[in-house]
């Protein structure tokens, strides 16, 4: 089985397991508004992916309560892993987790919490990213790019967020690749990564749809590639990496949620059952279309599953990209 195979392959479990039964939902039911945990500042990817998540909430009906956006930033996604591990049993928290979950724990020995401390509850989605500079970038082609960082190692800049994070591990695996390196500035929201690339203080960043397609369409910015297996139909002149001449491994960049160890059986039943509704409802699909998501839906214990897989391969390519790995 390859790489994208055990990536996605659980998205088609998913879509032939049972949506859980109404009885299920009437069993608990949330009576204070729910924390929802973002560990990037506001503007960040899974900042946006949170309040698109409450919008959706809200306009479909699906809750009895509010669900409240929560910014708990630091330690490059640790300060957010440490809240939800030390809220153990409060049905009331739900985080936001991505790829970076998996892979912080792998690269800092100090890492107190890991997914596998919390309770898996859905992944909703897979998130592609672009590699972009400024539309005035002399960089019209990866190959520029890789060319310049080749002739002046270290003076190119890249605007980021956590080094555990895709974006870093993208540039790990084109500099070992390419046998070129370039510095790496990490910022903790998405706008001020954005600001840094439009100001000229870095020059290029691989951001989310989310971050840089409006900048894009606007003529500010300029995709150099798409970091993926396809192009995007937002998107159809940008070509993938590989297509770019840049032949790594792909370094999917999940989305979902987990809640605190320990939460009542019936909150997560609650919980699965909220998001598979969601999933299918009017206002979540055009979301994920206008995004250019892939849908990638599993339930808890797929989720619980998906962890497991996918920390196993995401070592494999961080040991590819030249990164110390020490669990």
């Amino acid at each position: 089985m390859n790489r994208r195979d055990l990536i996605l392959g659980g998205a088609t479990l998913a879509a032939a397991s049972p949506i859980l039964a109404p009885t299920a939902r009437a069993a608990w039911q949330p009576t204070r508004p729910v924390e929802l945990v973002a560990h990037n500042g506001p503007g960040s990817g899974p900042d946006v992916f949170a309040r698109a998540i409450v919008t959706t909430i809200e306009q479909e009906k699906l809750s009895p309560v509010r669900f409240q956006v929560s910014n708990r930033v630091g330690g490059g996604g640790a300060t957010a892993m440490n809240y939800v591990v030390d809220k153990r049993g409060d049905p009331g928290v739900l985080s936001v987790w991505t790829s970076l979950w998996i892979s912080l724990p792998l690269v800092q020995a100090e890492a107190r919490s890991t997914v596998a401390d919390m309770t898996p509850v859905a992944r909703l989605v897979i998130e592609p990213a672009m590699v972009v500079v400024r539309a005035d970038s002399p960089f019209t082609t990866m190959k520029d790019l890789i060319e310049a960082a080749r002739q002046k190692p270290g003076t190119i800049r890249q605007s980021g967020g956590s080094v555990t994070a895709r974006d870093n591990i993208v540039r790990q695996l084109l500099m070992a690749a390419t046998g070129t390196r370039w510095a790496f500035i990490s910022f903790p929201a998405g706008s001020e990564r954005i600001a840094a690339l439009l100001g000229g203080h870095v020059e290029l960043m691989i951001a989310e749809p989310t971050e840089a397609g409006e900048q894009i369409r606007a003529g500010k910015l300029r995709a150099l590639a798409q970091v993926g297996e396809k192009r995007l139909a937002a998107f159809p002149d940008v070509p993938t990496l590989r297509e770019a001449g840049m032949p790594i491994a792909d370094v999917p960049q999940a989305r979902g949620f987990v809640a605190p160890p320990g939460i009542p059986a019936e909150a997560l039943a609650f919980y699965e059952d909220l998001f598979a509704r969601l999933v299918v409802s009017p206002t979540w699909r055009k979301y994920v279309i206008d995004n250019q998501f892939e849908e990638a839906h599993l339930n808890a214990s797929q989720t619980g599953a998906f962890f497991s897989e996918y920390q196993g391969r995401l070592r494999t390519i961080l040991q590819e990209g030249g990164v110390k790995v020490v669990r």
